[in-house]
């Protein structure tokens, strides 16, 4: 499976470059204007159907702040090195326009579903390719990758960190998440999107507190620090597959939290009920930064500070290695706080990924019966559980491959639609 991953991967990273680059250049560097992004936050949206902008935002980050950005980091460092959080820095910055392009592709051709909104990759490749067959492809992938791999790296990674504290067997863990899922996902994407704008930003604000006060304890660290990651990034010394092994998995671990340029962030984009397409891109853009910015690089630093030894770990998960280094900066209080945060991450991700799972397979099948809705809930608990046992490495192997075959599929169809995109951007500069 790691040559498969790393070959899906190879050519995935290259599309998703070019294709960031390219939109970089024809948007006049929208992405990197904040204070236009900024701004876009404060227009809403009168429409009841459908969520509001900023709540498929909260959507689409509860499925991005997950184990990804606590356990993928720590995984990237372990395979990588230290060099490969400049590459996840860097890459954010050159992939964050195919971001502002999926989103706003996804409300383009989104359509309405009873009182929601549904859209993402699927409807954009098929209402505006006209490739019928590839959006069943990509719809079925989601499917597979979110219910079947990313939701169950997530109970994964809840058992995996409980255990440690408590006696309990996994698969009662894994029961007891399938069941608080369930009262969760029941409700539907109102319901999930309800949750997100409580629940996001509590437990954003949590993290984020707890890394300033482990990066104000050693702040005289920083800049060695600083000066490590990027030295390690342009080894020369490893010049060949071991210098472009580092950038790969700095790209991919980076594109694994943050989703820019896989799609999967404009399905949530897609069920918004606002009209302003370009809008709605800006605004996911934001979501990008934040998740790369603030809550994966306080990761890395957390754990670059701490007494981490990649020697120390076999079977990784990634987890085992965030929590060493907060129990190393706050004692017993940092491993309290990091349990609230995985369960808190987990959950966030288990229903906004369950909400992309769902949206997909009314994609496929049309007027669904709500028996068939209900079977897929309670698939996912039932994949909740068994994930609480199943190897970790398989697991991040598996949602590897399938994360970058989406990418390739999906930077293939915005790049298609490029058009669409740069008429949208020329209303928008006549707008203002």
């Amino acid at each position: 499976m790691e040559k498969i991953n790393s070959i899906i991967w190879s050519i995935s990273t290259v599309m998703l470059v070019l294709s960031g680059l390219y939109f970089a250049f024809k948007l006049d560097f929208l992405h990197l204007k904040l204070r236009k992004l900024f701004k876009v936050l404060k227009k809403g949206d009168k429409d009841s159907s459908g969520i509001s902008p900023i709540s498929s935002l909260m959507v689409s980050l509860g499925a991005c702040i997950g184990v990804g950005s606590l356990a993928g980091i720590a995984l990237s460092i372990y395979k990588g090195g230290v060099g490969t959080i400049f590459w996840i820095l860097l890459s954010c910055i050159i992939v964050a326009p195919n971001s502002l392009v999926e989103n706003t592709l996804a409300v383009v051709y989104h359509e309405k579903s009873g009182k929601d909104y549904l859209g993402g990759p699927a409807y954009y490749i098929k209402k505006g390719l006209g490739k019928k067959k590839l959006s069943y492809l990509y719809a079925s992938l989601i499917i597979i990758t979110y219910i079947f791999g990313f939701l169950t790296i997530q109970s994964n990674t809840i058992a995996k960190s409980l255990t440690t504290i408590f006696n309990i067997p996994n698969i009662i863990i894994g029961v007891i998440v399938g069941l608080l899922s369930f009262l969760i996902i029941f409700k539907g994407i109102k319901g999930i999107s309800k949750f997100s704008n409580i629940f996001i930003p509590a437990m954003s604000l949590i993290y984020l507190l707890m890394t300033l006060l482990v990066v104000i304890k050693n702040i005289s660290l920083l800049p060695s620090l600083i000066i490590n990651i990027i030295t390690s990034a342009f080894n020369f010394k490893a010049l060949g597959w071991g210098m472009f092994s580092v950038i790969i998995i700095g790209v991919q671990r980076g594109i694994f939290s943050n989703e820019a340029g896989l799609g999967t962030a404009s399905i949530a984009s897609g069920s918004s009920n606002t009209k302003d397409a370009i809008k709605q891109g800006m605004i996911s853009t934001l979501g990008v930064y934040f998740v790369t910015f603030v809550v994966c690089l306080g990761t890395a630093l957390i754990i670059l500070t701490s007494n981490y030894n990649p020697l120390n770990y076999v079977d990784v998960n990634g987890i085992e290695i965030t929590r060493d280094a907060l129990s190393y900066h706050l004692g017993i209080v940092g491993d309290i706080l990091l349990y609230i945060c995985i369960i808190a991450f987990s959950f966030s991700t288990i229903v906004s990924g369950y909400y992309y799972g769902e949206s997909n397979l009314k994609f496929i099948f049309k007027n669904i019966s709500p028996t068939y809705i209900l079977g897929l809930k309670i698939i996912t608990c039932f994949l909740l559980v068994l994930g609480s046992f199943i190897s970790p490495t398989f697991l991040w192997n598996l949602v590897d491959i399938l994360a970058g075959i989406l990418a390739i599929i999906n930077i293939y169809a915005i790049f298609s639609l490029r058009r669409d995109i740069i008429e949208e951007y020329l209303v928008y500069k006549r707008l203002l």
